[in-house]
């Protein structure tokens, strides 16, 4: 549950410190040599037995484990309450406390409850967490989850994998961790699958949209499947993330041996947090009477053996034009709409309101709301490859309406959302006007820098012609 703007259709992000902050070159060392030696994965038989009856069979898969929450109180053979005080992660306001106020089992499903309390003079917020970490750890298999999740601002449930031995790669996000379901309660249409992992701090997250209702109007199952070599999310059954790319590493060392840090055993947990750095406080729209994440059931599958000898894919990278320009513009044919442009992505988000189209060898991007954040109105373009000890330079022609300001910079999606070229704002006025800006590439090489233009929350909905872009290497 980590902060996170999504590639294609979101953006916010976080730092959750899930993991031990104790390194341990033995455990390392450890988990290479079982790689070396082990190309098969037999699963060992559950240590209870599970509720077959009442789970449906999936082709392949035998039923682990499993929690239908029909009984009168949680079930302390497969979870733990993990009570927290406020700030513990991410700038959260809830204390994650024990009381069966927050946590308790009504109709068939779990309810993890936000309550909104005094505390001297203040607002204070409780919640619960709960985990099944030494109980029912387990390494690759199947997830599956259906819950229906709370709808206000601030609200921030999740369904997530962590660790058994949080200490085995060292601290988050060396561990590693899978989401497989975040939703924030003010924006209940959409859901994401994370995979965080690395050091530097890297992600990749999927997002799924519903076309009509919400994941607050009704109960929708979540899935991963976990594999050596691979995971894949799916809701409601429909697969809409894969991940098969991923690394750990100490900072300044070599990277440990695929798959590491997803070799080792992973627990489930669920909570709902309140407030923090991804989904923003609450406010007086937030109706704590009906801040409930209730989860129907949580079924965990395997397989009889898992092929643990897999390779990682090999990384490309985009590949400069014949002038050397990294940013693709096709034909710059006319186009009224680049939200699904090939090359060019047309991003709304926390209330921003707009469209973009590209016109006259232009591109022209309106705004009826400017949002609440700069990436509100966003116009982006990805995949650009980012070459560790590279000098890159961008350029482009940019004017408006009516003065205003406008924000750029070069990001990193699937490494931390850190900034190759540092977020800039600069003013554009109804003058056409040249800008240029250069940057060295210090990081780890990355194939997914990405180009951003943030036009959201600088006080203004003027009209904004971007023309002439370039991104291209230059020497040292």
């Amino acid at each position: 549950m980590k902060l996170k703007r999504t590639l294609a259709v979101v953006s916010a992000l976080v730092l959750l410190s899930g993991c031990s902050q104790n390194e341990s070159s033995t455990n390392d060392s450890k988990a290479e040599t079982s790689k070396a030696e082990t190309t098969t994965t037999t699963t060992s038989a559950p240590d209870s037995t599970p509720d077959e009856n009442k789970v449906p069979a999936i082709a392949g898969y035998t039923l682990l484990w499993n929690d239908e929450f029909d009984g009168t109180e949680l079930d302390e053979s497969i979870w733990n309450y993990e009570p927290h005080e406020p700030g513990w992660t991410n700038q959260e306001l809830q204390e994650y406390t024990t009381s069966t106020d927050n946590v308790f089992l009504r109709d068939g499903n779990l309810v993890i409850k936000a309550i909104k309390t005094q505390k001297d003079g203040a607002d204070y917020y409780t919640s619960g967490k709960v985990t099944a970490q030494n109980k029912k750890d387990f390494m690759y298999g199947k997830v599956v989850a259906r819950a229906k999740v709370p709808e206000g601002q601030g609200l921030w449930p999740a369904i997530w994998m962590m660790p058994k031995d949080e200490g085995y790669y060292g601290q988050w996000p060396k561990c590693g961790e899978i989401d497989i379901m975040e939703v924030l309660g003010s924006r209940v249409n959409t859901a994401y699958g994370t995979v965080h992992y690395g050091e530097p701090h890297a992600e990749q997250q999927g997002t799924f949209v519903l076309e009509q209702g919400s994941f607050a109007d009704d109960f929708h199952e979540y899935s991963v499947e976990w594999e050596p070599g691979e995971m894949r999310f799916y809701i409601d059954g429909e697969h809409y993330h894969t991940v098969n790319d991923w690394f750990t590493a100490v900072d300044g060392e070599d990277e440990k041996p695929y798959p590491a840090p997803f070799n080792q055993p992973f627990f489930v947990q669920m909570n709902l947090a309140v407030g923090g750095t991804w989904p923003g406080n609450p406010d007086e729209t937030t109706d704590f009477s009906k801040a409930e994440f209730e989860i129907d059931y949580v079924r965990v599958y395997q397989k009889p053996s898992y092929d643990t000898n897999v390779t990682k894919p090999e990384t490309t990278y985009r590949e400069p034009l014949a002038d050397g320009n990294l940013i693709y513009n096709g034909d710059f044919a006319e186009k009224e709409d680049l939200t699904d442009d090939v090359n060019w992505k047309f991003l709304l988000f926390e209330g921003g309101e707009g469209a973009a189209e590209i016109r006259d060898n232009m591109m022209v991007i309106s705004s009826e709301n400017e949002g609440t954040v700069d990436y509100s109105v966003q116009l982006v373009q990805p995949e650009l490859p980012m070459i560790r000890g590279k000098k890159y330079r961008v350029t482009f022609d940019a004017w408006a309406d009516e003065e205003r300001d406008i924000v750029v910079c070069v990001s990193a999606p699937t490494a931390g959302w850190i900034r190759y070229l540092q977020d800039t704002t600069l003013t554009v006025s109804t003058e056409k006007k040249t800008f240029t800006y250069e940057f060295d590439m210090n990081s780890k090489n990355d194939p997914n820098g990405r180009l951003e233009f943030n036009l959201g929350h600088r006080g203004s909905t003027a009209t904004v012609y971007i023309a002439n872009v370039r991104v291209e290497e230059i020497p040292s």
